[in-house]
């Protein structure tokens, strides 16, 4: 009878036992899922102070004052390319330059039509510059660059030599390597019909 009595308390014993064990088990199994979660979230804050922290520390760009601009300017002039610059513009080609790009400072300051014929379909031997064409503006010869869009390419390719177009800019620059001042163009069209428009640049202007 008393193993009789043993044998049932063990049986229940080992019952409540595995009932005990499995419930164990599964909570360590939760346990586990939860401290995994836990990792990767403090990490992922982690990660995330450390890019604010990063961002934080970058200088942000401080404009310059006048002075300083001219300092700046002053101390770049003095270095060979800045010497190399000067005597250009000093020289015929680059006061022929600077009297091009004075012509059409009007238009280029308030964006207004300037008539350009189309004299080449091609720019300088040499030339970086891009996507472009040379033009004649009152008489006088420019580099007009286009920065274009894939969907603007044909209507551009389609341009003949001596073609009539409406140009708008706000931008002309120069430069030592090029015998003519160069004009951004920003807007263009032929026969009343744009042919190109300058796309603004994603977080750009």
């Amino acid at each position: 009878m008393k193993n009789l009595k043993n044998a049932l308390n063990e049986s229940d014993l080992s019952a409540d036992r595995s009932m005990l064990i499995k419930p164990t088990k599964n909570m360590k199994k939760v346990i586990y899922a939860l401290i995994l979660l836990l990792v990767v979230v403090s990490g992922l804050v982690f990660a995330n102070r450390e890019i604010k922290n990063e961002t934080s520390k970058r200088p942000t760009p401080k404009s310059l004052s006048a002075a300083e601009r001219e300092s700046e300017l002053k101390k770049w002039e003095a270095t060979p390319e800045g010497v190399k610059f000067k005597k250009w513009e000093a020289s015929p080609a680059g006061k022929n330059v600077y009297a091009g790009a004075a012509k059409i400072k009007k238009h280029i300051i308030n964006f207004t039509n300037m008539e350009a014929i189309i004299t080449s379909l091609s720019l300088p031997p040499g030339s970086r510059l891009g996507f472009g064409v040379m033009a004649r503006i009152n008489g006088v010869d420019y580099i007009v660059t286009f920065d274009p869009e894939k969907s603007q390419l044909e209507q551009l390719h389609s341009l003949k030599v001596n073609d009539k177009i409406i140009i708008r800019s706000h931008y002309v620059s120069y430069a030592p390597k090029y015998l003519y001042p160069i004009v951004s163009g920003e807007y263009a069209e032929r026969d009343s019909k744009v042919i190109f428009k300058r796309v603004p640049r994603k977080g750009g202007c």
